[in-house]
């Protein structure tokens, strides 16, 4: 009778010390945002050149799976390439993607885009450090995508960067946009910048480059003509703003970016957004996607709070410039 009894608390101890354990097992990972079921979930990323805005951007987005516990090497791979500014290499790498099948890819930047969505049509696929969508054909329209593609825009506060403009240069009358035509994201800046600098009362100038090996002659072009140089957040000018830099400034001839990258790069000064935090919005769309939660058709193209946008002055060159900042902007830096 004693063996039956003793048997029987051994054989209960057992089944509670197994729920127990199944217990602590679920209260960690049941419901935890990190929660795949043991599966590993492929992103691929297709990045058009490498520079600060671009690479802040990725950072963001991997950060940010990281935090919902999507994580690369456990259970997330990642398969990350970067097409060097080369639009053949970034639709080979857009094919290759769609070949392996992932679960979502990422593009970065306009080309990068273009080449993936003509690539797939089924595969889920987020865009970001894309200024308009819609009118880079990547979706039926920035609200309502309606297909495999969604993401988030990097439009710039354009109009504030040239009423920024006006405030450190304030003798301004001809100013030069600095882009690269080839790139439809650049191009829509542009003309949103030309409609700006004529409504401050200047004159804009095109500066339009093919390739990299033209930038140092196109600004050298520019010396003497204008009073300075607006650059949008355009891929070519961003990777190459060493060089437009090293001209300009020894010129004395300022140049106001589309964003903080350039300006760590050798411009005066930008009013932009944050691609880290860019980047991170991004994220957290993919996590939606993964979980199951939403789809890209219904997924409406996001933006970054203007909250996120700050000002970022180059101090070192506004000095060399001998450019004074006004109180006012040292207060709201």
């Amino acid at each position: 009778m004693k063996k039956r009894l003793l048997a029987g608390i051994l054989t209960a101890s057992l089944v509670v010390m197994s729920l127990t354990g199944c217990g602590t097992k679920d209260a960690s990972t049941s419901g935890s945002s990190g929660d795949t079921d043991g599966k590993v979930y492929h992103i691929g990323i297709n990045q058009y050149v490498e520079h600060a805005a671009l690479d802040a951007s990725y950072k963001g987005f991997v950060d940010a799976l990281a935090a919902a516990g999507y994580v690369d090497g456990k259970n997330l791979k990642l398969d990350y390439q970067v097409a060097q500014g080369d639009m053949s290499t970034a639709q080979t790498i857009a094919t290759k993607l769609v070949n392996d099948a992932p679960d979502l890819i990422l593009a970065i930047a306009t080309p990068s885009a273009q080449a993936v969505v003509n690539a797939t049509k089924e595969i889920p696929v987020l865009v970001t450090a894309v200024t308009d969508p819609a009118g880079s054909q990547l979706v039926a329209s920035n609200d309502a995508p309606g297909g495999n593609v969604s993401g988030t825009s990097d439009l710039t506060p354009v109009k504030k960067q040239i009423e920024l403009l006006k405030q450190l240069i304030p003798g301004a009358k001809k100013v030069a946009i600095l882009y690269s035509s080839a790139e439809s994201n650049s191009v829509i800046q542009a003309d949103i910048a030309k409609a700006a600098i004529k409504d401050a009362g200047m004159e804009s100038v095109d500066a339009t480059v093919s390739n990299t090996n033209e930038i140092q002659q196109v600004v050298q072009s520019l010396v003497d003509k204008v009073d300075a140089i607006y650059a949008p957040t355009d891929n070519m000018i961003a990777q190459s703003m060493p060089t437009v830099a090293q001209v300009a400034n020894a010129s004395k001839l300022p140049v106001i970016c589309g964003e903080g990258g350039m300006v760590d790069n050798g411009g005066l000064a930008t009013y932009g957004i944050d691609y880290y935090e860019l980047g991170k919005l991004t994220g957290e769309q993919a996590v939606k996607i993964l979980k199951g939660t939403a789809k890209t058709a219904d997924m409406p193209i996001e933006y970054l709070a203007d909250e996120k946008c700050t000002l970022k002055i180059n101090e070192d060159v506004a000095k060399e410039l001998g450019i004074t900042i006004p109180d006012d902007l040292k207060q709201s830096k």
